[in-house]
């Protein structure tokens, strides 16, 4: 079926074209004065102009047009020149029993699935995740969903940074403990040890000879590891093996699932042959020893300094790898797009080597290469976030203090006698990373933004908690019933309700409102994904959960005498909540049976 915006947009342009005007023009938005009407067309300001007449005149002549159309109840031109709408009761019932009865509630399938790869990980293997592995994660792993839902194959890459001179530090820093064997415990304090060591500096503020040397020894490990040294490699291995059954732990934690668990290791025999082919092509020269690519671009309005593809040393960048990859997933996945998630701070190095794919032929022009780079996670003092002692806070650790919070806040409402301390904790766990990715998630992703814990966690306001409390008031109210004998329809069961959920919007204004949030639905995730903007889906949702916590206190709902008018709420409640917990399952949690 239609989403409601391409139904009423249709028959808008129509109007515009049998009045004689360009159809384009015919564009219908949602109201942003509700008390004066439901939709809005501002066609004829845009159009008169060109037109060489009055807007008002313009929308006078559409406003006629589009009065023989039943969709609308009323339709008026406004001055200067605005056309407001309001939707027929009758079109708008059949709409939701219509998406009731639909299993994906109005979203349509696409003509042609599109296979995506989202690369959303990019944690480095020997450190423990932290809070600035957080928004790539979350926000990943929405984008993943929301294009799930929209019908594509979307493909998740944590992209491990498992290769560089990390690797060669930790080893060597091994050696000089002469230790063949270690724990994940033991990797935690060795890499910053190591990395610390390499970066030792004199008085004067110069690398101090052995910081140099170890650098070296360092840099001349990894080059073994990457030349395939069997010492270097069981090191590797066992680093891995610790590492990943951590990060799959931790990742767990946070319901973000990758399909795919590579690292930069897995580019490295695409390199040789990708820079022979951008020599081949004369697209990569030679540049003061090292290997480039330039990128700029006519239209330019800035200068680019070229994309550095090899160091006069022969080592590989951040470019190489990540290009390299791209090769091995067109080889393999053969991507209709890709879909890269990092700080905004890494612009440049996407927009590079997103240059250097096209300029290399890697992808084609018709492949879409988004880069959505996000904000900074920041403390109530406007800087990045940090722990009490003023550390970096463990990623395990943010969710443990989120999860207590949660747990404290239930424990202070509720008895023992009503729910177990058991209970509370399976609880505080479902609700508490609601709280943290809706905390995140409700924020425009390029945006700054303050953690605030206290008011995440609320069950009050604009907060996940706050939005699993409405999902799981209504699925009391409809457990009731039943509890009671009362049978609702399953979507499966339902051909037309249209009489019902007509009812249930004429009982209260905020009927009407819900009934109306509602049939957005597909509009608002269509939107969500064409902007890889899940805040409008946090948006759209708290919108629905007011609506509907306004309509819970307006109308009787089980203690409706009349029969047909109680079951023409709990229809709307049913579509309410399924519409809820579909939306938070693209935000990346889910809500618990009661609270």
């Amino acid at each position: 079926m239609d989403n409601i915006a391409d139904i009423l947009n249709s028959i808008c342009r129509k109007a515009f074209s049998e009045a004689g005007y360009d159809p384009a023009y015919g564009k219908v938005g949602t109201s942003n004065r509700p008390d004066l009407c439901e939709y809005q067309c501002n066609g004829a300001m845009a159009l008169a102009k060109t037109a060489h007449k009055a807007p008002y005149a313009i929308a006078e002549e559409i406003t006629e047009k589009l009065k023989t159309y039943p969709q609308f109840s009323k339709v008026e031109a406004v001055r200067p020149g605005f056309i407001n709408m309001d939707l027929d009761p009758d079109f708008l019932s059949s709409y939701l029993s219509d998406m009731a009865a639909d299993e994906r509630m109005g979203l349509s399938v696409p003509e042609r699935p599109e296979t995506i790869i989202v690369d959303y990980g990019g944690a480095n293997v020997a450190k423990p995740l932290h809070i600035g592995h957080l928004r790539s994660a979350i926000i990943g792993e929405s984008v993943k969903r929301i294009g799930k839902a929209m019908g594509h194959h979307m493909i998740g890459d944590v992209h491990l940074g498992d290769w560089g001179l990390q690797m060669g530090l930790i080893i060597e820093e091994l050696r000089d403990r002469g230790m063949s064997d270690f724990t994940l415990s033991d990797l935690e304090e060795i890499y910053p040890a190591a990395s610390a060591k390499s970066k030792e500096k004199d008085e004067c503020g110069k690398l101090t000879e052995a910081a140099e040397a170890f650098r070296e020894r360092a840099l001349s490990a990894t080059a073994a590891l990457q030349n395939g040294d069997p010492e270097c490699r069981k090191i590797w291995e066992h680093i891995m093996e610790l590492s990943l059954a951590d990060l799959r732990k931790n990742y767990d934690a946070l319901s973000v699932e990758f399909e795919l668990w590579k690292g930069e290791s897995d580019a490295q025999k695409y390199i040789p042959d990708m820079i022979e082919d951008m020599i081949a092509k004369g697209i990569a020269y030679e540049s003061q020893g090292a290997l480039v690519v330039d990128i700029a671009e006519e239209g330019d309005v800035k200068e680019y300094p070229p994309c550095l593809i090899r160091k006069s040393d022969g080592a590989s960048l951040y470019a190489t790898t990540d290009l390299a990859t791209m090769v091995e997933r067109e080889q393999l996945y053969h991507p209709d797009a890709y879909i890269y998630i990092a700080d905004q701070r890494q612009s440049l190095h996407y927009l590079s080597f997103f240059r250097v794919a096209r300029k290399a032929g890697i992808v084609s022009d018709s492949e879409k290469l988004t880069f959505l780079g996000f904000g900074t996670m920041n403390g109530k003092d406007g800087k990045p976030f940090k722990t009490r002692e003023g550390g970096v806070m463990r990623l395990s650790v943010l969710i443990d203090e989120i999860n207590e919070k949660v747990f404290e806040r239930i424990r202070g409402s509720r008895s023992e006698e009503e729910i177990s301390d058991e209970e509370a904790r399976e609880i505080a766990r479902i609700v508490g990373l609601s709280a943290l990715k809706y905390g995140d998630l409700s924020n425009q992703a390029s945006k700054d933004y303050i953690f605030d814990i206290d008011r995440f966690t609320s069950f009050e306001g604009n907060t996940g908690p706050y939005i699993l409390y409405t999902i799981v008031r209504i699925g009391s109210i409809l457990e009731k019933y039943r509890e009671a004998g009362g049978h609702l329809p399953k979507a499966e069961e339902m051909s037309s309700h249209t009489e019902g959920y007509r009812k249930a919007m004429e009982a209260c204004d905020a009927g009407k409102k819900l009934g109306l949030s509602i049939s957005r639905y597909a509009e608002v995730i269509g939107s969500a994904w064409e902007e890889t903007a899940p805040h409008k889906i946090c948006q759209y949702i708290y919108e629905i959960s007011n609506e509907f916590n306004s309509f819970y206190h307006d109308v009787k709902i089980l203690s409706e005498p009349d029969e047909e008018k109680k079951k023409s709420y709990l229809l709307l409640l049913g579509l309410t909540r399924r519409i809820l917990q579909s939306c938070i399952d693209m935000l990346g949690f889910s809500a618990p049976d009661k609270m």
